[in-house]
C-alpha cells in the first residue's frame, strides 16, 4: 500500500478515474491492478469509480462491488492522515498483539476499518508485517514498528497528531 500521497478526499474527477482504469484494462487479469492503483492514487476506491471499472473490464458493476468488499485491503471511503495496521498474526498474538489491538482500539475509540472523528487515523488489521522476531508489529502508513506495547502507541500517535501537515 503506497499511502504517502493520496489525492485529497473528493478531489478525483471522472476523468482522472477513467485515465487509471485505461492505464490498467489492457493486463492480464486487470481488476485487481486496477482497484490498486486507483486506491494508491486517491487512497480510497470512490463510489463513482464503479460503474466506469464495470464498463471497461465488462464486469457487472455488483462484480466490482463484491470483489472490493471480498478484499478487506481495499476501502471506500477516504483514510484518515495516518493507516496504521495492527499485525494478527500468530508470531505477534503470542507476545501481546491481542492487548496491542483492545489499547489501539480504545485510545482511538475506533474498530477495525474505521477513521478516528478527527480523521486523524484510520485503523487496519493486517496478518504479517514481516517482523515476527519483533513482534507486537504495527506498521504506520509504510513505516514498521515492532516490540510495541500500549505506551509506545500512545507515544507513537502523539508525535503523529502533533506533526504539522506541510501546505504544498
Amino acid at each position: 500500500m503506497s499511502h504517502a500521497s493520496p489525492q485529497a478526499a473528493d478531489t478525483w474527477t471522472s476523468a482522472q478515474i477513467q485515465a487509471v482504469v485505461d492505464e490498467h484494462r489492457s493486463l492480464p487479469g486487470a481488476m485487481l491492478p486496477t482497484l490498486h492503483a486507483l486506491q494508491d492514487r486517491f487512497g480510497h476506491i470512490p463510489e463513482a469509480a464503479i460503474p466506469i471499472i464495470a464498463e471497461a473490464l465488462r464486469h457487472t458493476r455488483a462484480e466490482v462491488h463484491g470483489i472490493i468488499s471480498f478484499y478487506h485491503h481495499f476501502r471506500t471511503q477516504p483514510p484518515g492522515r495516518h493507516v496504521i495496521q495492527v499485525c494478527r498474526a500468530e508470531a505477534c498474538q503470542a507476545v501481546g498483539a491481542r492487548a496491542l489491538e483492545a489499547h489501539a482500539k480504545s485510545a482511538l475509540r475506533v474498530d477495525y476499518h474505521q477513521t478516528t472523528a478527527d480523521r486523524e487515523f484510520t485503523l487496519e488489521p493486517v496478518y504479517c508485517l514481516g517482523n515476527c522476531a519483533c513482534g507486537p508489529s504495527l506498521r504506520v502508513d509504510d513505516e514498521v514498528h515492532g516490540r510495541m506495547d500500549a505506551a509506545g502507541f500512545d507515544r507513537l500517535t502523539a508525535q503523529l497528531s502533533a506533526t504539522v501537515v506541510e501546505v504544498k
